[in-house]
């Protein structure tokens, strides 16, 4: 079916139904692109990018691993959040596409050349009736894939300390227990406060799962990465 413009942003009519239309195809890889090009920009002073020269022998080369680890972080970690959003409310029978910020793009890849990253790349946006209840439901489903992917980044620290294979993990739990703690604060339009609103208990609990990983990964894991 045809994509239409309802005068607020442009959208396929296809209510509940699980699938892509071209523009949000278009969108996800543009923002996918832009996000990992701003890792890359992030990552490419320091001990990262070092460790890809000494793994390809050439600066060149360094930088196509660094960008190429950077994309599958963006998958694990942004993408998979997002689906988590979009696919929760899909099987609620509401509509649910993914758009792109341009501005929000731009402020990503600029903060990126100043040495912090304010990732602002888009977010899922949703149609129909919905409730507290299921708004709370599909607005912690993206936490919650954070919070598992940054206890698998985690896991994989400690089971492939002292290889390569601790860089890419280390990376995935900063990552996403940052964007975990992130996205559940109380504060609007982001996720936790929409959770707060529907069940503070949960909130709670769920925050306090992300700010132990989080703090854990700050406190331990570069000293477990540099044993």
């Amino acid at each position: 079916m045809d994509d239409y413009d309802d005068g607020l942003t442009r959208v396929n009519p296809g209510f509940g139904r699980p699938k892509f239309s071209k523009i949000e195809l278009r969108d996800i890889l543009i923002s996918m692109l832009v996000l990992t090009l701003a890792f890359t920009i992030l990552y490419r002073s320091g001990s990262i990018l070092y460790f890809f020269e000494v793994k390809t022998g050439s600066e060149a080369m360094a930088y196509v691993g660094l960008f190429c680890m950077c994309f599958v972080l963006v998958i694990f970690s942004f993408l998979l959040h997002e689906f988590g959003h979009k696919f929760t409310a899909q099987r609620a029978g509401l509509w649910s596409e993914y758009r792109m910020f341009p501005v929000g793009l731009v402020i990503t890849l600029v903060s990126s050349f100043l040495g912090f990253l304010f990732a602002s790349p888009g977010a899922v946006y949703i149609r129909g009736n919905m409730d507290d209840r299921t708004n709370g439901k599909v607005s912690i489903a993206g936490p919650i894939v954070n919070i598992v992917l940054a206890a698998v980044g985690i896991a994989g620290c400690l089971a492939f300390n002292y290889s390569s294979m601790v860089v890419p993990m280390l990376l995935l739990a900063n990552l996403n227990a940052f964007l975990a703690v992130f996205n559940l604060l109380p504060i609007p339009p982001l996720d936790g406060s929409k959770i707060f609103k529907w069940n503070i208990g949960i909130w709670i609990v769920t925050i306090a799962i992300a700010a132990v990983e989080l703090i854990y990964v700050l406190k331990f894991m570069p000293v477990l990465y540099w044993a």
